[in-house]
């Protein structure tokens, strides 16, 4: 695999020369939209303690709206010096065609984030795949991702999932899949040791990451999939009817509950072991007969 480094500057208030676009994006982050984007990201990695003392985190970066503004996020963060830990901004070129390759890179040099960009042959393997194309080669990533970061000496990798994935995953589950469980803000990694995955964007709604985007007239690959060459829109059809279906579920909800969402979330911090007929711990289903 193939290494490339850009290094336009770090944003870290070195005294590094910074473009214009650069210092409207971070000014933006300090000041319109710190209590949007900057207070739900710290929050998140204090209350789930995702950054600790020590750490080097992978940022893993497809290019979209979301992990772009993560790096971001980062940068502020460790600008304050709270306490030492280090950063890698990568991103993995799955097999982009040289339009989307050429976007990323551009957005990176302008927002000022040094990404190291490793290469793979994701998007040839799934080519031939007929059914969820997306769900294998999401999986594929990650696990490209965790072999990266750790040959890198990384601990941890940070991906860009933020609210609004977190309550429609909850609401999916149940609804589509039968299930009550979330998308959890840190995971330990079951096939990489000592490794970890953690979401910094836990608690910031998609919404307000939409704003800084158009606030500062940014573009950014709306898919990180291969069918971007064909649709920019494209998506796995099924898991995106049923995301989408979610979406206009909780919004339609909204209208007569305005807590709706937060409730959702909630939802999954206040489980009542009592009065649940069935549980697993650990792979082990447990009935609330077993105790009765």
């Amino acid at each position: 695999m193939k290494d490339i480094i850009y290094d336009r500057g770090s944003g870290s208030g070195d005294g590094t020369v910074i473009n214009e676009k650069q210092k409207r994006a971070e000014e933006s982050i300090q000041k319109k939209f710190h209590y949007k984007l900057f207070s739900p990201f710290t929050k998140a990695c204090k209350k789930y303690r995702l950054i600790e003392e020590g750490d080097h985190i992978a940022v893993c970066m497809s290019g979209g709206k979301d992990s772009m503004l993560m790096a971001k996020l980062f940068q502020e963060i460790k600008r304050h010096g709270l306490f030492e830990f280090e950063l890698t901004f990568l991103v993995m070129d799955p097999g982009y065609n040289k339009e989307n390759r050429d976007l990323i890179e551009s957005n990176a040099a302008a927002l000022g984030i040094p990404i190291t960009i490793f290469e793979s042959r994701i998007f040839d393997a799934v080519d031939t795949i007929e059914n969820s194309p997306c769900y294998l080669c999401a999986r594929m990533r990650r696990g490209y991702l965790y072999r990266e970061a750790q040959k890198m000496g990384c601990n941890k990798i940070a991906l860009g999932h933020h609210y609004d994935d977190v309550i429609e995953t909850i609401l999916m589950s149940m609804l589509q899949s039968a299930q009550i469980r979330t998308m959890m803000p840190k995971l330990h990694s079951t096939n990489f040791e000592g490794m970890e995955l953690i979401r910094p964007l836990y608690l910031v709604r998609e919404a307000d990451i939409c704003a800084w985007r158009d606030h500062n007239d940014l573009h950014f690959l709306q898919c990180a999939c291969h069918f971007t060459e064909i649709n920019s829109g494209f998506r796995d059809e099924e898991t995106t009817s049923k995301r989408l279906e979610t979406k206009k579920l909780i919004a339609e909800l909204k209208k007569t509950n305005p807590f709706v969402e937060s409730n959702i979330f909630k939802s999954v911090e206040n489980v009542n072991i009592d009065t649940v007929i069935e549980y697993k711990k650990d792979g082990v289903r447990h009935n609330f007969l077993d105790e009765y």
